[in-house]
């Protein structure tokens, strides 16, 4: 990595427009050179050249979502599939989840491809829009799995009557339009105050996601009786994937939901180098994170080889138990 990084901080180019810096911090501002004449030292961490270590803690966090959430998500897919038919009303927001988190973890290789090798502006759009649909789609398909669990916890009867699927494709739909448009207007940049539009995203869907997991842990432990293990078990399904959901929420969108709403207050580049970066990072590993919490809550795993299942949750697996269809 530091051969690679030491290879770029030492290539000279004459260029009008600096190249664009890592795709997380593509919609900050940078600097602009004041005569096209001037030879610009070029590197993929302009206007960050002494300030690196946020930005090699993004790019540490995307080749971990290569090796773990990559495979990761191949499995909840392939999980996901295979209870298509005895699916939980939840499995199409958690397909596409699982489908984006893969995209965006098989872009990782070519990402650093281009740092190293292809230099191509045109490879950067590509890569650009990648992280538009990363930004977007977790927290949304994060808020409809919460929306989903609410109504059945809160409102069962209204639950009963948009359990067809058609609901849930239908706000999928809704929800890759507002991804694609996102990534879109991210790939063409050029937008005053854009990265502002993630900030307000990612407030709102963090206080409807705290506000959705809160109510319906309330409401759960209201409706248990006198012993451990009274609650319903479609209730207690719902209980776990619920603290599943709330774990990930904090531990992935906390960080930039305290830090970006007050970009104004950082010096510039602190902001561009450091928590911007980092704030990223956090939202970046959830594409490793949620697939793992997912595949934890499973009691076996079907197409597993024997010598894994021994290994997989056994305190959880009982002699004569069917196969979970987790939720």
């Amino acid at each position: 990595m530091w051969d690679l990084l030491n290879k770029y901080l030492t290539v000279n180019t004459t260029t009008t427009t600096p190249p664009p810096p890592l795709p997380s911090t593509l919609d900050a501002p940078i600097e602009t050179l004041a005569n096209a004449t001037v030879v610009h030292h070029f590197s993929v961490f302009d206007g960050c050249d002494d300030m690196v270590e946020g930005i090699l803690f993004d790019l540490t966090v995307q080749t971990f979502n290569v090796v773990v959430g990559i495979p990761a998500n191949i499995m909840v897919m392939v999980i996901l599939i295979r209870n298509r038919h005895q699916p939980s009303t939840s499995d199409i927001f958690l397909g596409c989840l699982a489908f984006m988190d893969f995209y965006f973890g098989c872009m990782v290789p070519l990402i650093y491809l281009n740092l190293y090798y292809w230099e191509s502006m045109k490879m950067w759009s590509a890569f650009k829009f990648s992280y538009g649909v990363k930004d977007t789609s977790g927290p949304l398909f994060l808020s409809c799995i919460c929306l989903d669990r609410f109504v059945a916890v809160l409102c069962p009867i209204a639950f009963s009557q948009l359990k067809d699927n058609k609901y849930r494709i239908g706000l999928s739909v809704f929800v890759l339009c507002l991804t694609f448009a996102y990534a879109s207007a991210k790939t063409v940049g050029g937008l005053r105050d854009f990265e502002k539009v993630f900030t307000g995203e990612i407030l709102a869907s963090f206080t409807w996601m705290v506000f959705c997991n809160i109510a319906i842990l309330l409401a759960l432990k209201r409706s248990r009786g006198a012993g451990k293990d009274e609650m319903h078990p479609m209730k207690k399904k719902a209980f776990n994937m619920v603290l599943s959901i709330l774990a990930i929420v904090v531990f992935n969108y906390l960080p930039p939901v305290a830090l970006f709403p007050f970009q104004d207050y950082y010096p510039p580049r602190a902001f561009r180098c450091y928590v911007q970066p980092v704030g990223f990072a956090f939202v970046n590993i959830s594409s490793s994170i949620q697939p793992l919490i997912y595949l934890s809550r499973l009691e076996r795993v079907s197409f597993l080889p024997d010598c894994c299942l021994k290994r997989w949750n056994t305190s959880k697996e009982k002699p004569d138990s069917p196969p979970v269809n987790a939720a």
